[in-house]
């Protein structure tokens, strides 16, 4: 994968890995979760999903 100039800047290139996200139904937050053990990770409070991880189906 081809990075941008300046490298170490503190961004990232390309989307999360092993990570996904859904929109919990009860409270209507954006939840990420672990792919590897299928984990709880966070909740979004501002009712915005993560920048650049997946989202389930």
């Amino acid at each position: 994968m081809a990075t941008n100039p300046p490298s170490g800047d503190g961004h990232r290139n390309g989307a999360v890995r092993k990570r996904s996200q859904f929109q919990n139904p009860v409270t209507g937050l954006w939840s990420k979760r672990n792919a590897e053990n299928g984990q709880i990770m966070d909740n979004k409070q501002d009712g915005k999903p993560f920048k650049g991880v997946r989202k389930e189906k």
